[in-house]
C-alpha cells in the first residue's frame, strides 16, 4: 500500500492542474458585478440565465454606429466602404418607433402616462413600441398583430432578427436586410439596453441581485420589474361614431396633446406622409365633416384600422392598439378637433 507521503506525490500534480484550470477560467469570466449603471442582460446572465439569441456582446464600436445609422438614417456605410442601398424610400425605424425610453415606467403601458412624458420630453407619440430595451423584450408582433399580418408574425414573435426583417421588408415597404445589416441592427439594440436603474429597484431588492444567493428568485424579482413583451389589442370604432365611444367624454386639452405630437409627427411639411396636415380650420372642419364617413379623414377609423400598404400606394397610416392610444385619447382628438373646427 501507497504511503501518506506517496499519494501526497501523485495527488500534487493533480491538483496543480485544478488551480491552473480555475485561474485561466476566472480570466475568462466576464465581471459580474451588479451595480445601477449595468445592463439587465448583464444581472440576468449573472443570476444563471442564458443570453438570447440575438444578444451581440462583442459588437464592434463602428458596428453600432452602422446599426444606429440605419435605424435613423435608413442607410450606413457598408463593409465595402461605400453608402449601402436604402431600406425603405419611404420610411425609417423612427418613422413609427421612438429610439429612447418613452414611458415613466418602464413595467407598464399606460398611454396617458406615455403621452405626458412624451410632451414633457419632447417625444413622439408613435404606433410602435420604442427601440430603448427591445433587447430585453421575449416576444414581438405580440396578441393582435396575427390579425393583420397572419402568418408573418409567426417566425417574427419568438425571434427579434425576424421581427425586424418582417418591419424592413412589410412595414416599412422596404426590402429584406442583408446580413450584415442585420447584425449591425442587432449589435445597436444591445448596446440600447435597459439598465438597472430603470427599474426602480429598492435597496433590499438590488442587494438580492447583486448578492446572487438566490438566482432564480433574482430573475423572476428582475423580470417582473420590467415589460417583457409590448401587448398590442387592436381596438374598434364606436358603433355610432357621431356621438363617440359611450360613456366617454372628450378633453379637448388632452387631444391637441395627441394631434401634436401623434398626427403632426408624421403629417407635416417634410413628414413622413405624402398627405401633411396643419392647424388651419378647414384642415379641421374636413375632420369633423368625415366622422362616420368612409374616409381616410375618418379618426375613429384611421387610428384603430390603419390602412396597407399596395401597389402604387407604399406610404400607408399604421394602426395605433389600445396600448398606444386609448379610446379616452381618441374621444380627447375628436373634442379637440370639433373644437377647433367650430
Amino acid at each position: 500500500m501507497r504511503s501518506k507521503v506517496q499519494n501526497l506525490k501523485y495527488a500534487m500534480p493533480i491538483i496543480a492542474s485544478l488551480i491552473c484550470l480555475t485561474m485561466v477560467l476566472a480570466l475568462k469570466l466576464p465581471d459580474l458585478k451588479i451595480d445601477n449603471e449595468s445592463t439587465v442582460s448583464h444581472a440576468l446572465l449573472a443570476n444563471g440565465e442564458a443570453l438570447p439569441k440575438h444578444a451581440r456582446p462583442n459588437a464592434l464600436p463602428e458596428q453600432i454606429q452602422q446599426g444606429k445609422d440605419l435605424v435613423f438614417k435608413g442607410r450606413t456605410i457598408g463593409p465595402d466602404g461605400k453608402k449601402s442601398k436604402y431600406i425603405s424610400r419611404f420610411y425609417t425605424c423612427t418613422s413609427c418607433h421612438n429610439p429612447i425610453r418613452e414611458d415613466p415606467s418602464v413595467a407598464s403601458f399606460d398611454p396617458q402616462s406615455r403621452l405626458d412624458y412624451a410632451q414633457k420630453n419632447g417625444l413622439k407619440f408613435l404606433q410602435g413600441s420604442t427601440f430603448y430595451g427591445i433587447a430585453n423584450r421575449e416576444s414581438w408582433y405580440n396578441d393582435d398583430y396575427e390579425k393583420k399580418y397572419g402568418d408573418l408574425v409567426k417566425p417574427a414573435r419568438n425571434s427579434l432578427a425576424e421581427a425586424t426583417q418582417l418591419c424592413a421588408k412589410v412595414c416599412s415597404s422596404g426590402r429584406y436586410l442583408d446580413d450584415w445589416e442585420l447584425e449591425a441592427i442587432l449589435a445597436y439594440y444591445w448596446n440600447n439596453q435597459l439598465k438597472i436603474k430603470d427599474l426602480e429597484l429598492s435597496e433590499k431588492e438590488l442587494n438580492t441581485i447583486q448578492t446572487q444567493k438566490s438566482k432564480r428568485e433574482s430573475i423572476v424579482l428582475l423580470k417582473e420589474k420590467y415589460a417583457v413583451k409590448s401587448p398590442a389589442t387592436f381596438g374598434y370604432s364606436p358603433n355610432q361614431q357621431d356621438l363617440g365611444f359611450e360613456g366617454i367624454k372628450g378633453d379637448p386639452k388632452n387631444g391637441k396633446k395627441v394631434y401634436e405630437l401623434s398626427c403632426m409627427s408624421c403629417h407635416q411639411d417634410g413628414g413622413v406622409s405624402g398627405i401633411a396636415f396643419t392647424n388651419s380650420k378647414l384642415d379641421f372642419q374636413k375632420f369633423k365633416r368625415s366622422i362616420g364617413k368612409k374616409t381616410d379623414y375618418n379618426l375613429y377609423d384611421i387610428v384603430r384600422k390603419g390602412t396597407y400598404a399596395g401597389q402604387g400606394k407604399p406610404r400607408y397610416m399604421p394602426l395605433y392598439p389600445k396600448e398606444r392610444m386609448s379610446d379616452q385619447q381618441l374621444e380627447d382628438l375628436r373634442a379637440y378637433v370639433i373644437q377647433e373646427a367650430n
